[in-house]
């Protein structure tokens, strides 16, 4: 029971990601409805059989203020889809400033990539031009919808519509 949930607010905007059991208790509840469920996979118990959800939908609108993103180490990789920035490595990830905090770099979404330790240690206290490196993807900051779309994969395509992801 790995697979996620995408959460609803009653106009059907996305607002968060759940576990399956704590989708599953929601619908149980009443305080949300089932709008889609996972093909064929369903929580059984002694007698009955019941779909697994993949998106629910709240019956109450609930008004969920937006910080932003937090700035951390996890997120930072989660964005930068657990790859080195510069070769691609899945290996040995690390954080690298783009613009050293030595040379007065800040701790910031557009400063921060995840880099292997080798490229780290390659780049060192340099820039990426100086060192030669170039980046496979601008560093940006995140938003909800973009960290929503992370946890698409083969079994919720059905999430598409709701993160406005193209077909």
């Amino acid at each position: 029971m790995k697979d996620k949930v995408l959460i609803l607010n009653q106009d059907f905007s996305a607002i968060a990601v759940c576990s399956v059991q704590r989708a599953f208790r929601l619908v149980c509840l009443d305080k949300a409805e089932m709008v889609s469920k996972s093909d064929g996979e369903v929580l059984r118990t002694v007698s009955t059989a019941y779909p697994v959800p993949s998106i629910i939908r709240l019956q109450r609108y609930v008004r969920v203020p937006y910080y932003g993103i937090a700035l951390s180490r996890h997120n930072v990789m989660r964005r930068d889809n657990y790859s080195c920035q510069y070769c691609g490595s899945v290996k040995q990830l690390t954080l690298d400033h783009l613009l050293p905090r030595c040379r007065g770099g800040e701790t910031k979404w557009q400063n921060l990539v995840t880099a292997c330790s080798r490229c780290n240690a390659r780049k060192g206290d340099r820039t990426p031009e100086e060192a030669g490196l170039k980046l496979l993807s601008k560093p940006t900051r995140p938003t909800l919808q973009t960290f929503l779309q992370l946890h698409l994969n083969h079994r919720n395509t059905d999430w598409k519509v709701y993160l406005g992801v193209a077909h």
